[in-house]
Order: structure tokens, then C-alpha cells, then sequence
């Protein structure tokens, strides 16, 4: 079930982005099934909106609007909710607190641009602001670690070095601002599902490491150089399991994109671009070949999630 972010009682608003990965190299599974994982992160202006209300006391409810609507649950599986129920139980004080939310998602669905953990970033910091709840940032960054690997960095935003299980986020200083197209698929992509097929092609993976020229591409804040040295180590899953994807990367290479990848564990394809110019030319000739479903021009990095009212 799906309605209109209207419906929802005037509240709080939180937009929060959509997030790709420059780098994502991946290790061999720990002993509690969780990937090591050495990522950059960057926060890219595709964003969704949270808008929370006041409920009656003990309900958590959700209704979801917009991009895959329908393929989002409205019940305890969907990550706003967790997150709005964590925090009541561990900073609520006895007090009756109950939200309603409203998602309106421009992020796709398992796309590989942690839209469902953007959703559980944006309840966290809407529900504390709407329940005046004395939580710091600290506080708020360790709920978000045990809601999911990404939410953290949906808080922060900007650019960012992910470890851990990608839960342990620093922010990397770095110059410029990038053009970026991303370049959405019919269908999604599980998570597991591309895990799983990467332990297969590589069971015996090194311990992760971001590559050094990478980093110091964003120093430099120079796009050719970053370009070249885009990573994704579950590209190749990602390429398995939907290898069409592979003619949606060589697409955007032909028209001049300066680098391509798959977002996270995909389906989702990023390209860097020289400029907006080039980023509207590369969005038509993308859907006018028919590689993607649509495509969208995004800037990087943007902040991560912000009250809006």
C-alpha cells in the first residue's frame, strides 16, 4: 500500500541522497557471514524525503509514494520503521512515542544505491527531532551501525572511507565537485544474491584495500584521473547475474563517459562525465539507445541527511 506524502500529519522533514560507491573491494566472509570491506563512499543529489507526524503511542506506521513504491514493505521489514523503533527503545525514556512516516522515494529500489538505508538514516534523525530526543551524532551514527552497513554513511554524506562491514565511516578531504549519470535497470539486484556469487568467483580474496591512486585522485580533484580508477570488486557478480549490464557500461564508455561502473551490488550504473553538458547528452543517448530504463544527472558529493522543516 502506497499514498501520497501529504497524508501524514505536518510534521518533520528529512531529505537524505542516494549514495554510490568510487571504490568497493571486498574480503573473504568473516566468521559472523558479514564481507570486510574497504569503500569510498560518495553522496550524490538523487534524493528521498521522510516526513514523520505524530501517532498514537506504541504504533510505527509508514506509506510509501514514488520510484518502485510498490516493491517497499509498510511493515516491520521496512528499515524506517526499525530505525524509529530502536530509537524510541533506546532513547524514548518510557515516554508514549509513536510516528507516522510518509517515504517518498526517488531512489530506486535494490538498485545498489542504499535507498532503504538512506529511508532508515532520514526516520533516525526525523523521529529525534520530532520526539525532541537528546541524541548526539555519536549516538545516532552507532544506532545507524546496527540498522545496516550503509546507514551510517547516509547520516554523514559528502565523500567518505567505509570499513568494517562499511558501517565504520571517516570522511575523506577531497577537492571538487563530480558529474555523474546514473543509469537505472528494469529490474533490481539482491544483495546476497551478488555476495554469493562473488565468494564463488573469488574464494580466495585478499583482505580489502582502497587502490591509492583513487585516493589520490580526490585529493587532486582531478575527474579523468578518478575515472580511471573507479572499483567495484562485485562488479563482475553484478555482470553474472544481469550481464546485459555490460553493454550498458560500454555504452556510456562509447559516449564519452570518464569512467563506469556498477554501483554497489548494482544494477544501477554510474558514469562520470566532464560537466553537466556532457551529463545531458550522455542521459539521451543512454535512454535513446535503450541500455536503461532511465537515467538521471546527479553532482557529488552532497551532505547526507538534512531537515528540511
Amino acid at each position: 500500500m502506497s499514498a501520497p506524502i501529504s497524508t501524514v500529519p505536518a510534521g518533520v522533514r528529512v531529505r537524505v541522497p542516494a549514495k554510490i560507491n568510487l571504490a568497493l573491494c571486498v574480503g573473504p566472509p568473516r566468521a559472523d557471514g558479514f564481507h570486510p570491506l574497504a569503500t569510498v563512499y560518495q553522496a550524490v543529489s538523487l534524493f528521498d524525503e521522510v516526513q514523520a507526524g505524530w501517532e498514537d503511542p506504541g504504533v510505527f506506521a509508514v506509506s510509501v509514494s514514488g520510484e518502485g513504491a510498490d516493491l517497499v514493505p509498510t511493515d516491520d521489514d521496512n528499515l524506517a520503521v526499525r530505525a524509529a523503533r530502536l530509537l524510541a527503545e533506546r532513547y524514548g525514556e518510557g515516554q508514549p512515542l509513536g510516528v507516522s512516516m510518509a517515504i517518498h522515494k526517488s531512489i530506486p529500489v535494490a538498485g545498489g544505491l542504499a535507498g532503504g538505508s538512506s529511508n532508515g538514516a532520514a526516520a533516525l534523525l526525523a523521529c529525534a527531532d520530532l520526539w525532541a530526543l537528546d541524541v548526539s551524532l555519536e549516538q545516532m551514527l552507532a544506532l545507524a551501525g546496527e540498522l545496516g552497513s550503509d546507514v551510517p554513511f547516509a547520516l554523514l554524506g559528502g565523500t567518505a572511507l567505509g570499513s568494517g562491514r562499511g558501517e565504520q565511516v571517516a570522511p575523506v578531504l577531497g577537492r571538487g565537485s563530480y558529474h555523474w549519470v546514473l543509469g537505472f535497470g528494469w529490474t533490481g539486484l539482491s544483495t546476497p544474491a551478488v555476495y554469493r556469487t562473488h565468494d564463488q568467483l573469488r574464494p580466495d580474496a585478499p583482505p580489502p584495500e582502497v587502490p591509492d591512486e583513487l585516493m589520490a585522485a580526490l585529493r587532486a580533484g582531478d575527474a579523468q584521473r578518478l575515472g580511471r580508477a573507479l572499483v567495484n570488486d562485485l562488479q563482475e557478480p553484478a555482470l553474472r547475474l544481469q550481464p546485459q549490464l555490460r553493454q550498458t557500461l560500454e555504452t556510456g564508455i562509447e559516449y564519452g563517459a570518464l569512467g563506469a561502473i556498477v554501483s554497489g551490488s548494482g544494477p544501477t550504473c554510474a558514469f562520470l562525465v566532464k560537466s553537466e553538458a556532457a551529463a545531458i547528452d550522455l542521459c539521451v543517448a543512454l535512454t535513446s539507445d535503450g541500455v536503461v530504463r532511465t537515467a538521471r544527472r546527479t553532482v557529488g558529493p552532497v551532505p547526507g541527511a538534512r531537515l528540511l522543516s
